[in-house]
């Protein structure tokens, strides 16, 4: 087997992630590319991968009755939110607007409101 790459999907297991590896193949029939997805479980000895990874896996020995790869390399990591992160990039986007804008929309806000009769 050769080695693939692929997206990790779960990271609940201890040392042990699911990843999904996508493949295309053509359809004589309809002329067509077809996506198929499989899921390998995998053997991550750092317990370093996150959901959303971009992962390379090469093949092994079987290490148990579903893992027979383990995590060679971690291609990409995936952007983890977390809500420290964004309120912290929220409160600095606040901070830059613009004074103009807040200051039309308080005197909007002051002005007196017509009467329509």
């Amino acid at each position: 087997m050769k080695p693939v790459i692929g997206t990790v999907v779960s990271n609940k297991m201890q040392k042990s992630v699911v990843v999904a590896v996508d493949r295309l193949f053509h359809n004589k029939l309809y002329n067509r590319y077809v996506k198929r997805t499989s899921k390998f479980m995998a053997h991550d000895e750092r317990d370093s991968c996150n959901i959303g990874d971009r992962v390379k896996l090469d093949p092994s020995r079987p290490l148990s009755k579903n893992k027979h790869w383990v995590v060679a390399e971690i291609i990409k990591k995936a952007r983890i939110y977390s809500p420290q992160a964004a309120a912290a990039a929220i409160a600095a986007s606040a901070s830059t607007s613009s004074p103009s804008i807040a200051d039309s929309s308080t005197a909007q806000s002051q002005a007196p409101p017509s009467t329509t009769s």
